[in-house]
């Protein structure tokens, strides 16, 4: 190797290690502002912003507003998939970051039901839509901006690190809300909850200063120089390539719902059902969050040395048997086992999220791949994340166990397990070099139909 390749070596890698920096801080903020309405729904809103209610039917309300973010995520998804292909990566990211911010911050201004009646939750359900624009466009992005600047032998790995950001912004936001609660204690319901939400403009500026320091990918730059930007990068992907969005959609099934019981729900059925105290449960899911930081990585890395459905199937597979252990050990009511099912409870998760990442993204041509991989990771919020707390409550509400609600984790594993069998191995394949070659061919045939 000589001098002038040595020092593009050392170039392109501290490229990498920026990139990863400012996806994986940028995607922590951007999590921590989502987590945080998902904490608050099952603690605070349904008392808030609908006090005259019963609480089974005020937690449906505050779940029902909860499930807005996850119907506007694709539409995000769309919107920042489509610039994002057109204009790059860096500038997209930028403008999910600011309006992600911005909407989190005004929800801890919106008054509750005793100042403006319903017109609180109204305004709530306008900000929880803002918000799932934001983190629609978020996670796109932060994963290419990662897996486009390194080499494709590590791109489960290097795309895992965005990934990171999920357990980073759900600890963060347990945290501030452990921590004002701590505080704030009797006051939690009249201003407590609302300071976490204040701290996320703070939290932007320094995401926003990190990102305007990173440099465009190479993938995006070299599709710039070869003029190969599609004009409408949305309808194509979903003309040409509608197998690998609805894969990508469904092999998230038993990642995402189970995580959103295993985190949201979970705040509903343990204090109000079994009656462990708020901040109880708050500690064992700050540990679950925890082992993330290790095992999305490690999940991510394991990937690339194994392949990515294998990994991706034994996680959905762990899933869909843990959900009975899980309620077996919260229903026993016993303390140190209800904190292990809860701490331990996001170890399948982890087990899909790591190589989850890389799994999707290069399933896409480079031209779409903003736009495939948002998409596909985005519509499956709209059947799979956003209904889950609601499914759980229902299921619990109607056979008053929580074994319905780990059936429901078991189907929606099946469903996984099928889809990632149908999903085309990709680890080790520089995908970018197989799609530069077969471009001039796709262009002929377009050019001939």
């Amino acid at each position: 190797m000589n001098d002038t390749t040595r020092g593009e070596v050392i170039q392109q890698g501290s490229h990498l290690r920026r990139a990863i920096v400012a996806s994986t801080i940028g995607t922590t903020i951007e999590w921590y502002d989502f987590f945080l309405y998902s904490t608050a729904s099952g603690l605070v809103f349904g008392r808030l912003f609908f006090p005259e209610s019963d609480p089974l039917t005020a937690t449906l309300n505050a779940f029902g507003i909860y499930f807005v973010g996850f119907l506007a995520r694709p539409v995000g998804a769309a919107i920042f998939g489509h610039y994002g292909d057109r204009i790059g990566r860096k500038t997209t990211l930028i403008a999910s970051l600011l309006l992600m911010g911005i909407g989190t911050f005004l929800v801890g201004l919106v008054p509750g039901y005793d100042r403006i009646g319903i017109a609180g939750a109204v305004i709530l359900s306008v900000l929880r839509f803002i918000q799932g624009v934001g983190v629609g466009g978020e996670w796109g992005g932060s994963v290419l901006l990662s897996m486009e600047w390194g080499r494709h032998e590590r791109r489960g790995f290097n795309a895992s690190w965005p990934q990171f950001g999920v357990p980073a912004g759900l600890l963060l936001a347990n945290l501030s809300v452990l921590f004002f609660s701590l505080v704030s204690g009797p006051d939690f319901l009249v201003w407590g909850w609302r300071i976490p939400f204040l701290l996320s403009l703070v939290l932007v500026a320094v995401g926003l200063w990190i990102r305007l320091g990173i440099l465009e990918t190479p993938t995006f730059q070299r599709l710039l120089q070869e003029r190969r930007i599609e004009q409408q990068p949305v309808l194509r992907v979903l003309r040409e390539h509608p197998k690998e969005v609805i894969l990508s959609s469904l092999v998230r099934l038993s990642e995402q719902a189970p995580f959103y019981i295993f985190t949201a729900f979970v705040f509903t059925y343990a204090t109000l059902t079994l009656g462990f105290s708020r901040d109880f449960v708050l500690v064992p899911v700050l540990v679950a969050a925890a082992l993330g930081f290790i095992l999305i990585p490690f999940f991510g890395y394991l990937s690339d040395r194994l392949g990515r459905k294998p990994v991706y199937i034994a996680g959905a597979a762990v899933t869909g048997v843990y959900g009975f252990v899980y309620f077996g050990m919260l229903d026993s009511q016993i303390a140190a086992l209800a904190f292990v099912a809860i701490a331990i409870s996001l170890v399948g998760h982890n087990m899909q999220y790591g190589p989850q990442a890389a799994m999707i993204a290069e399933s896409f041509p480079a031209p779409l791949r903003y736009s495939g991989a948002s998409l596909g990771y985005q519509l499956s919020s709209v059947f799979a994340g956003g209904p889950a707390p609601l499914i759980a409550t229902a299921l619990y509400a109607s056979y008053k166990s929580g074994m319905a609600v780990a059936a429901y984790i078991a189907v929606c594993a099946v469903i996984t397990i099928i889809a990632a069998s149908l999903m085309r191995e990709r680890a080790g394949v520089d995908v970018d070099v197989e799609e530069a070659k077969l471009a001039p061919q796709r262009e002929a045939v377009t050019m001939h139909a």
